[in-house]
């Protein structure tokens, strides 16, 4: 197979589209191996960024996208790069809607894009997280009935899953496991070739809905038993117990207990997500996914909760939230990341300033945040002054900051995040 003997040997042309937290790394990735890598991504000030060297995602410095391009690294926005390539990689958002059900619109305007200028012998590769089913219903029937290609002879196709999280210098795509779906045996030859490429370990299974739904309960996992954790901290704050010194004790066991952790709210693309994902493709074989379901309900209550913790703080100093200068203290979703993608700061800063609050922000990788209507600017971080506020509530426990500074102060306190472990003092309220 000629499509095979050109990957095997570095030959194949790859495009690569959409150029976010997932693309940009693989085709970075890719092109340490193949010599034409395009990353496509309709938005031009992204391609006018990576054409000058720069990085927009904190995982990436520029100096990684500089060498890219002196590699053969190629930014596009011309999607004719797509009739050219040999292997078309799409890794574009998967958001839910406003009645919170997936909204394929990106995947299925990248296959129109595709089908305009796809050739036959051409590899298509989904690594959009999604439902199971996704691969064949928009990938390769799109291609079998508006193209007349035939899988197998013409096309190829599969899903892996994208493994990326961010923040995480120990795992990056090169060391993280890679699963690959095939949608018949050449494809999982040439998925395989592909990935082995840029992966130290690749884990072949069955069929594209088996990878699709691996990801899914990747993330389903760790939802679930984040609610866990979560319900346990309310139960554990209503019997005035340290849920972080249960946990911590837990954890001491060598067996059959793994720790997770209780937050403000879950945050970022995937995990609170996923579950949706998959509840509503379970709806379409006339199951009910019930436990999920109940997690997400669980996860959803806790930016509430937070408002009802500042609250009971503020009347524990006779104080009402209405007129209360508040500062959240980091709004990324995770720690020392610059991405505010569904986090948990925006519901509360809502439910802050409904209750009148005066809300503030301050976070060192995210100059800009939008809530309730609102375009929020950044406090600056640097010799920031607690004392100007009624309470500080740390949501996200970026490195960096000046804790102890915190700490000191007689701002009243929200500790999310258990970054005052074990302290106490008046006014300092931990989850």
């Amino acid at each position: 197979m000629k499509l095979l003997d050109k990957i095997q040997s570095n030959r194949a042309t790859l495009t690569v589209m959409g150029m976010g937290y997932v693309g940009l790394p693989l085709a970075l990735e890719f092109s340490k191996v193949f010599p034409k890598v395009h990353g496509f991504d309709p938005d031009q000030i992204k391609i006018k960024a990576l054409r000058q060297g720069r990085s927009y995602i904190r995982d990436i410095p520029p100096a990684a996208v500089r060498q890219g391009l002196i590699r053969g690294f190629r930014p596009v926005s011309d999607a004719k790069v797509l009739g050219a390539s040999d292997v078309i990689v799409i890794c574009v958002p998967t958001p839910l809607n406003e009645y919170k059900t997936p909204d394929m619109a990106y995947i299925r305007a990248a296959m129109q894009t595709v089908l305009k200028q796809v050739r036959k012998q051409t590899l298509v590769v989904l690594e959009s997280t999604t439902y199971p089913g996704s691969t064949d219903e928009e990938v390769i029937a799109c291609l079998e009935t508006q193209k007349n290609f035939k899988l197998g002879r013409d096309f190829y196709a599969g899903f892996s899953p994208e493994r990326i999280d961010p923040g995480n210098q120990k795992f990056m795509l090169k060391n993280t496991p890679k699963v690959i779906g095939g949608a018949e045996p050449q494809s999982q030859k040439l998925l395989q070739a592909l990935y082995a490429k840029v992966c130290d370990v690749v884990v072949p299974v069955s069929h594209p809905r088996t990878a699709e739904m691996t990801k899914l309960l990747e993330n389903i996992f760790r939802n679930v038993n984040i609610a866990l954790i979560n319900e346990f901290a309310l139960l554990c704050n209503r019997m005035d117990i340290d849920v972080w010194e249960v946990i911590e004790a837990a954890k001491t066991k060598p067996y059959g207990f793994m720790p997770f952790y209780p937050g403000p709210g879950l945050g970022g693309h995937c995990i609170p997500l996923d579950p949706f994902y998959l509840s509503h493709r379970a709806k379409k074989f006339g199951f009910i996914t019930r436990f999920i379901e109940l997690a997400g309900e669980v996860n959803d209550s806790m930016p509430s909760f937070m408002v009802t913790k500042v609250t009971y703080a503020l009347n524990s100093v006779s104080r009402s939230v209405r007129g209360s200068k508040i500062l959240v203290l980091g709004v990324a979703y995770k720690k020392d990341v610059n991405d505010a993608r569904e986090t948990s700061a925006r519901p509360i800063m809502a439910g802050l300033l409904k209750k009148g609050a005066r809300v503030f922000y301050a976070d060192p990788y995210i100059a800009r945040f939008s809530v309730a209507g609102q375009s929020l600017r950044s406090v600056s971080t640097r010799g920031l002054n607690y004392a100007g506020f009624d309470l500080v509530l740390v949501h996200t426990h970026h490195s960096g900051m000046d804790y102890e500074k915190l700490y000191r102060s007689k701002t009243l306190i929200v500790d999310t995040r258990n970054v005052f472990k074990g302290r106490k003092r008046r006014g300092l309220f931990r989850l």
